[in-house]
């Protein structure tokens, strides 16, 4: 099945092969189930050095325009601001997309204030659609976790979920659902808030944790807190927000909002007295902010409403892209 490879075989074939990082003392934070970034002391000053890639690898339209800011919100979502950004592009066969590609990378980097200072190009005639995956580093005075939750804290959400599982869902596959065509193109446009770095500079100096939701969207990004700091979340399913466009297009499509992709929001357990600062300061910067449940002591788990979720959680869309490709 397509999707990110499993905690069990990260943990049996990627987290203990990582060259010297075991005994390298600059690596704070190397891979880790649920941690989406490394973290490098700089022995010269007191910044951490922050590193994250992604591709993305399904979404056909707006490739560009959503790679920079998947790839910086872990960046984000651990304390840093983006700073640079190497980009690798693969195409399938040659065609116009390395232009409009590249034309979006910039556009987007330049949204971000990211330098993109490489990477690499070719043309793959096994692929089916362009896969572009990037590296985001930046510095950040105080690294963030996704691993850091305490029993007691308050699990936050910034704007809304599965914000960038309907811009895919509006421009991939809004002419086959039976949605009016005004909320397909509202929710085209929800790809222009993909990045969480302004929801992470309001609120980075009160959180314990911080993580960006991607794939298996909202659930999966709050489990994953859970594993990775050997805690329990309780969330209230009703106060998790989600926008009608979302409401209207998931319905369309019989997939759960909170289980598609979740870019664009940002997951946050702050300790409980620092929950009306981190609202206050979001909504000083125009950004919808919600408190949606607790941590707790216990075995990790996502209790979602009446649902105990301890498994990873596959992503909605991909049975629609399954479906696309053997229509074709």
């Amino acid at each position: 099945m397509p999707g990110k490879v499993s905690p069990d075989d990260l943990l049996a074939h990627v987290f203990e092969r990582t060259g010297t990082a075991r005994d390298d003392e600059t690596v704070l934070q190397g891979p880790a189930d649920g941690e989406d970034a490394a973290a490098i002391a700089l022995p010269e000053c007191d910044e951490t050095l922050v590193v994250s890639s992604d591709p993305i690898s399904l979404a056909a339209e707006s490739v560009g325009t959503l790679a920079v800011p998947v790839a910086s919100n872990d960046v984000a979502a651990s304390g840093a601001d983006p700073r640079w950004l190497t980009a690798v592009i693969m195409l399938p066969g040659e065609n116009e997309s390395l232009e409009a590609i590249t034309r979006d990378l910039d556009s987007a980097a330049t949204e971000v204030g990211a330098s993109i200072v490489g990477g690499h190009s070719e043309y793959v005639d096994q692929l089916e659609r362009p896969l572009v995956s990037l590296t985001a580093i930046g510095t950040a005075d105080s690294f963030v976790p996704t691993g850091g939750a305490e029993p007691g804290d308050t699990v936050l959400i910034t704007k809304a979920a599965g914000i960038e599982g309907t811009a895919i869902l509006a421009t991939d596959f809004g002419d086959e659902l039976a949605v009016d065509e005004g909320v397909v193109d509202s929710a085209a446009t929800f790809v222009e808030e993909i990045s969480v770095l302004p929801d992470s500079r309001a609120i980075r100096a009160w959180t314990s944790a911080m993580h960006d939701p991607t794939e298996g969207g909202v659930a999966a990004g709050l489990l994953e807190v859970a594993r990775a700091s050997d805690v329990r979340l309780e969330i209230d399913r009703d106060a998790v927000p989600i926008r009608e466009e979302t409401q209207q297009l998931c319905a369309a499509a019989d997939v759960d909002p909170l289980r598609i992709f979740g870019s664009g929001a940002l997951l946050a357990t702050v300790p409980d007295a620092a929950v009306d600062d981190c609202l206050e300061a979001l909504a000083e910067r125009g950004i919808d902010g919600a408190a949606i449940g607790t941590v707790r002591d216990g075995q990790p788990a996502l209790e979602l409403g009446e649902e105990t979720i301890t498994e990873p959680i596959q992503d909605d869309l991909y049975p629609l892209w399954e479906r696309a490709d053997t229509d074709e």
